[in-house]
């Protein structure tokens, strides 16, 4: 069995024939992590988006498991490819029901009832994301940690073997952050399935992930990628985010770990320069 599940080709993608991402070829492996980085603007959900089928490619290639995503029947690729976006709502629905909607694939025609399984698989999922406790409150009640631990609940009782994130750290606090990539972490490697994952934090990306795609703003293409001793490097990240970084190995992970400082303030220039002479 091919170790590889997603293959990208020369993609290109983009809205109403503007092109917003040219050039663009990866592969995710299974039980890997693959973390699509860059600046604002530079694409990132618009390819987490086109690789889940949302949007049509404009050329190249999407392969799951050597076989072209289009010519995959939606059904059958809702089964294999399980998406987390940010700003998930579920307006007057329990977080049973939120969580339950990700078995509707496997609903058989004229199936108006959910199975025994089906609740089976949604109590497992609930209960490894550790909301069980929550199953009977509104989705829109819980907090925002909350919800995204029970939207990745949702996306894994559909067995993807693709799980694909945008942003799920976004406006969560330390802990929380932490607390959803350790889970992911986890589950890539207990379930043995593909992650593509989309962040803006650059040290999360080199904590938690095999390989990065960093995509540049300008050229709209890949500009690096590799493992994050390859691209997390100083000349990558400031020709890619046009900021002055240190970039330092971690104390206890040895992982590349960035530094920004705000610039110094007249007067601490002057005192500083004393100090070196």
């Amino acid at each position: 069995m091919s170790k590889t599940i997603l293959e990208l080709n020369s993609l290109c993608t983009g809205y109403n024939q503007a092109k917003i991402l040219d050039n663009i070829s990866f592969k995710a492996n299974r039980g890997g992590m693959v973390s699509i980085l860059g600046p604002n603007g530079s694409g990132k959900t618009t390819l987490l988006k086109t690789i889940a089928g949302a949007i049509n490619p404009m050329g190249g290639q999407i392969l799951l498991q050597n076989q072209n995503t289009q010519d995959i029947p939606l059904k059958d690729r809702s089964r294999k490819i399980a998406v987390v976006m940010q700003f998930e709502q579920a307006a007057h629905m329990t977080v049973e029901e939120y969580v339950m909607m990700g078995r509707l694939p496997f609903f058989k025609p004229f199936q108006f009832f959910e199975t025994q399984k089906d609740h089976d698989m949604v109590d497992k999922y609930l209960e490894l994301t550790d909301t069980l406790g929550l199953k009977d409150l509104s989705f829109n009640q819980i907090s925002g940690g909350e919800r995204q631990l029970v939207s990745i609940a949702r996306a894994l009782v559909q067995e993807p073997m693709l799980l694909l994130l945008d942003e799920p750290t976004a406006h969560l606090d330390i802990g929380h952050q932490k607390q959803i990539l350790d889970l992911i972490h986890t589950l890539k490697e207990r379930l043995n399935i593909s992650v593509v994952i989309v962040l803006h934090d650059l040290n999360l990306a080199s904590e938690y992930s095999d390989t990065l795609v960093m995509i540049d703003a300008e050229s709209r293409t890949v500009f690096a990628q590799g493992t994050p001793e390859a691209v997390m490097t100083k000349e990558i990240i400031q020709q890619v985010y046009h900021t002055d970084v240190l970039v330092m190995k971690h104390p206890i992970t040895a992982r590349p770990a960035v530094f920004t400082a705000r610039q110094k303030t007249t007067q601490e220039a002057k005192s500083y320069g004393k100090n070196i002479l």
